[in-house]
Formats: structure tokens, C-alpha cells, sequence
């Protein structure tokens, strides 16, 4: 087994170390084994409960739930007799936890004692980080957008990218919040990467300093004529949004070129507002879950801006705030979506503290589109697609590139009448 100190490798408080559990190489194959039998016996004791077999019915969820267990312990015997050597059982466990809560999506997350401690103390402001937006896919860490001027951005860390390793933990091996706590340190603090990137068989060794990353401001420019009007916004926070709803009501009922690829924000709200100054009226969003009240979010005229016609750019940075926006006005048909597929970020979680002061934050709810697709599991799909090149391995090439999906929006924007 091995401990990683998430203090010492984040550099929050170095003279307060923390054990953070993570699953080592040896037990891998074990919890993998372990994970997969929980969940075919979870899987069966649904089936069976479903469809009434062996006496179980529809209604009889706590027996079921009994019988999963008995599977579960059984398991663990097994593992604890017969396994080549005898593996503490705890430390499989908390593996099998892991992967759990990791299969559902990668927002859920089972936290040790120790990690939810961490979790709850962290410090909300002054935090250094290195300006990258993470998520996870395929089981590891995941770029999903890179602040421009940022540590990130100086190494030339893009999305797409997987973070391997930060220090010498597996990204695989631990929880998202987990990853994002450990990307986070005092300002000058190093951190140390192994970063794979795109056509690039081995992984790259990176060491990045935190320091206070500022949000980039909002880019503004003016297209043909000043008939269009360009807004790059970035951050999708609550005075950002202000900001935009302060250009367009200046623009005085010109073309709005939306640009949201690498655009992100936490507060879906803001990514409905934002919509709805395009969209005078019908459904932006609904939020929806198996106990959770569902949500509808219909468009406020009073909160409407403008009817002018809009185009939106996204790509696949375009991360939760930015894809409700886009999403709705796709659906509305208020406006062209231009470029890639979004990354695919919108839920709700709920922390479940567990009587052993560890904790689970698990998905509750997801939002979806007007047409009902799940942001989350189908992300959004442009109307009109239009790839982006895929970074040179040259790095440091400073070679002019084209924008192909800036292109196209202005000239769809210019077809269509004021």
C-alpha cells in the first residue's frame, strides 16, 4: 500500500502532512476483480428483483440489497484466504469504493476520513493553482480548458491533455476532488506533472509553479463593418455575464458572435442567464434526477436582450455553464452552434457524510437540454461541425494557424439579415 501526502504535494500546509490513501500497482488487479464482481452481483440482484425470479420482486429492494451483500462478503473472504498473500482488507476496500463511485461518473467520488477532513478544511481564498480547468475521462485526469498567460498555458498544456501522475500518484488512483485539492498550493509552491499529450507516445515531465491565476478578460472585437459584434467571454461568472449583457445592449441590435470554446464556468444559472438574453421565451434547461424534484428553466422575457441574429462557437473546452447556454439556444434553432463537440459537464452533487467521518459526493441530478438530452452523458453537438487542428508536436511553433470555425460562424452571421 501507498500514502501519498496530499500537503505535501499541493504545498497548502507544509508543516501539517496528511495521509491520502491511494490504491498501489499490487492491488490493482485485485480491486479491479473486486469492483467488477460488486457490480455484476448488483446488476443481477436487479435483474432478478425485476423480473420477480428466484422469489424476489419488484418491492423486495431490501432483501435484494441483502443478497448483494452476502456476494460482497464472500468475495472478501475469498480474497482474504486464498489471495497469494493476505491483503488488509481495509485498504481493498476503500479501492473498491474508489472505483465504485468512479463507474458512475466523474463527479462521484468516495472520500476517506482523512481525504474528507482535507476536503472540508480546505481554504477557500488566496490559493495559488496553474490554470487548468481538470476533469476525468477514461479513468485519469483530464484538460478540459487552460487559462490564457497561465503556468499551464506557458508549458503549452492544451485540452485533451491527461494528467498521468502529480508527483508520483496516479491520477487513476484517486478521486476527482481529491485531484483538484492536490492541483491547488500556496503561490511559488512547484508542481510536479506527467502530462500526455495527443501523437506523443511517451509522457511529458513537467514541473509548474502555482501562483494566483486571474481570470483572462473578456475579449471584444468587431467583424464586418462593425455589423458584428465578437464576445469571447471566458470564465462564465456572474460579473462576466453582467459584462456581456452590458456589450450587448450597447451593441444596439448588432450580429452577436458568441465565443465559448474554452469557456467554463461552476453556477449553471449563469449559463441560463445567459441564454435567455437571446431566447424571449420557452424552456432553457431542466435539472432531473431519481429523487430529486425535477427543475424546469423557462426563458424570463424581462431577462431578454436582444432578437438579433447570434452564432455560438464551442469546442470541446466548452465546459458546464457555457454548455447550457449553447444547448439551449441549438435546441431553440435561435442561432448557429459552430465547431467540435463540448466536453460534457452538467450535474448536481450531494455530500453523503458516512458514520466513519468519510463521505461520498454523489451525483443527484443532471441537467438537460430543451430537446432532453442529458449534458452530462451526449454533451453538445454543433449544427455545424467544424474541427480543430490538432496541436503541432512542435510546441513552440509560432506559425500562423487559421481559425476555420471562426470563419464559418462570421460567414453564416453575414448571410443573415439584421
Amino acid at each position: 500500500m501507498r500514502y501519498d501526502y496530499v500537503y505535501r504535494l499541493s504545498g497548502l500546509f507544509p508543516l501539517t502532512a496528511a495521509l491520502v490513501v491511494c490504491v498501489s500497482r499490487f492491488f490493482k488487479r485485485l480491486v479491479f476483480v473486486l469492483s467488477v464482481t460488486i457490480f455484476a452481483a448488483l446488476g443481477l440482484g436487479f435483474g432478478l428483483g425485476e423480473f420477480g425470479l428466484f422469489g424476489v420482486h419488484a418491492g423486495g429492494d431490501q432483501d435484494g440489497a441483502y443478497k448483494q451483500m452476502r456476494v460482497y462478503a464472500e468475495v472478501l473472504k475469498k480474497v482474504q484466504t486464498d489471495y497469494v498473500t493476505e491483503p488488509s482488507i481495509n485498504d481493498v476496500t476503500t479501492g473498491a469504493l474508489h472505483g465504485l463511485l468512479e463507474s458512475l461518473d466523474p463527479d462521484s467520488s468516495y472520500l476517506t476520513a482523512t481525504e474528507y477532513k482535507i476536503y472540508k478544511e480546505r481554504p477557500t481564498t488566496g490559493v495559488a493553482q496553474v490554470g487548468i480547468n481538470i476533469s476525468k475521462r477514461y479513468g485519469y485526469a483530464t484538460v478540459v480548458s487552460v487559462t490564457p498567460g497561465s503556468p499551464a498555458d506557458h508549458e503549452h498544456i492544451a485540452d485533451g491533455d491527461v494528467i498521468e501522475t502529480i508527483g508520483d500518484a496516479s491520477t487513476r488512483e484517486m478521486s476527482l476532488a481529491v485531484i483538484r485539492l492536490m492541483l491547488e498550493g500556496k503561490p511559488g509552491t512547484a508542481l510536479n506533472l506527467s502530462v500526455v499529450r495527443p501523437r506523443k507516445p511517451d509522457p511529458d515531465k513537467l514541473v509548474l509553479n502555482r501562483t494566483i491565476v486571474a481570470p483572462s478578460p473578456m475579449a471584444e472585437q468587431e467583424y464586418e463593418n462593425s455589423t458584428i459584434l465578437y464576445l469571447k467571454p471566458g470564465l462564465l461568472t456572474s460579473a462576466r455575464v453582467d459584462e456581456i449583457a452590458a456589450k450587448i445592449k450597447t451593441a444596439k441590435g448588432r450580429k452577436v458572435l458568441l465565443d465559448l470554446r474554452d469557456s467554463y464556468g461552476d453556477d449553471p444559472q449563469e449559463g441560463i442567464r445567459l441564454a435567455n438574453f437571446f431566447l424571449k421565451q420557452g424552456t432553457l434547461a431542466t435539472l432531473q434526477g431519481q429523487k430529486f424534484p425535477t427543475q424546469t428553466f423557462a426563458a424570463d422575457p424581462a431577462k431578454w436582450l436582444t432578437d438579433a441574429p447570434v452564432s455560438v462557437l464551442v469546442n470541446r473546452g466548452t465546459y458546464g455553464a457555457a454548455e447550457l447556454a449553447a444547448g439551449a439556444i441549438l435546441d431553440a434553432k435561435r442561432g448557429d452552434v459552430v465547431g467540435e463537440r463540448t466536453f460534457g459537464e452538467g450535474s448536481v452533487q450531494k455530500t453523503i457524510e458516512l458514520p466513519d467521518g468519510a463521505a461520498l459526493l454523489l451525483t443527484v441530478a443532471k441537467f438537460e437540454c430543451p430537446n432532453g438530452k442529458k449534458i452530462e452523458d451526449e454533451a453538445v453537438t454543433p449544427n455545424v461541425a467544424v474541427s480543430e487542428p490538432v496541436p503541432d508536436d512542435d510546441a513552440d511553433s509560432t506559425a500562423a494557424k487559421s481559425d476555420d470555425a471562426l470563419t464559418k460562424a462570421l460567414s453564416l452571421l453575414k448571410a443573415k439579415a439584421a
